[in-house]
């Protein structure tokens, strides 16, 4: 069961792929190819964008945090200087928490500065692949136009295109039907002559009696027009046909 199950897969596929063969256009296909990978580069740079912006965040955040440190000192030299011992150490001690803050973020943003030069050479590195794709693209695209259309050239000019083909055929079969009611006309027509079958166009009660009489009227017409042609021979051409004719008589006389 499984083995045709696996067969019957197998015929979809190949069905499919040589369905998809007929109606795919590879430059509509690396047309999609090229936008798709235009969007990936568009992707990229706004991950570049995003971690270029979160470490331009965190460098304020530090510059706020040093500026406060700074402040914190400054105020913990002057509860000092005032006698305030309790104030200086409560600004000392708010100022180590900020320099603490101050170096969490300063390994935040080394990591983000490392993310930012990965993502910006990767960035670069796609831009350069995309622009080649596009140029070879453009190349493949117009090679396949080329030889598109010398392909319907040279099938227009050999007839073996679907068009042409399908003309070819219709020109064919209009000869051989015409050739066939031609031979089907011949032998009616000797068939008519031969007296097997009757020509409908001619007066009714027609029969083969009176087309035998027609014949030896048609016969006898011959003969008659043929004496008459005779008759009408130059009289030098006479002798001649008479000498012809009397030379037998001779002979018998001598003998």
């Amino acid at each position: 069961m499984t083995s045709i199950t696996q067969r019957i897969a197998s015929l979809f596929r190949i069905k499919a792929n040589k369905a998809l063969d007929k109606t795919e256009d590879p430059r509509e296909v690396l047309d999609y190819s090229y936008e798709q990978q235009r969007e990936m580069l568009q992707r990229v740079r706004r991950g570049v964008a995003d971690v270029a912006t979160s470490r331009k965040r965190v460098e304020l955040q530090v510059s706020q945090l040093r500026q406060s440190a700074e402040k914190l000192q400054r105020q913990a030299e002057q509860a000092l200087a005032a006698g305030r011992e309790d104030l200086a150490r409560e600004a000392l001690t708010r100022r180590t928490a900020v320099r603490a803050q101050i170096t969490d973020l300063e390994v935040q943003q080394a990591s983000l500065k490392e993310q930012e030069e990965k993502l910006t050479l990767a960035a670069q590195r796609l831009e350069a692949k995309v622009e080649a794709f596009r140029t070879r693209k453009e190349t493949i695209k117009a090679t396949y136009t080329a030889a598109e259309a010398q392909t319907s050239i040279t099938e227009a000019v050999t007839g073996i295109g679907e068009e042409l083909g399908d003309v070819g055929m219709a020109m064919q079969r209009a000869q051989d039907k015409t050739e066939q009611l031609q031979a089907r006309a011949g032998a009616l027509d000797e068939l008519i002559a031969s007296g097997v079958l009757e020509d409908a166009t001619l007066s009714a009660g027609r029969d083969d009696i009176q087309a035998e009489l027609e014949r030896v009227t048609a016969g006898q017409d011959v003969e008659t027009e043929l004496a008459r042609m005779k008759a009408q021979l130059p009289a030098s051409s006479a002798p001649a046909a008479v000498e012809g004719a009397g030379a037998p008589k001779d002979e018998e006389a001598n003998s």
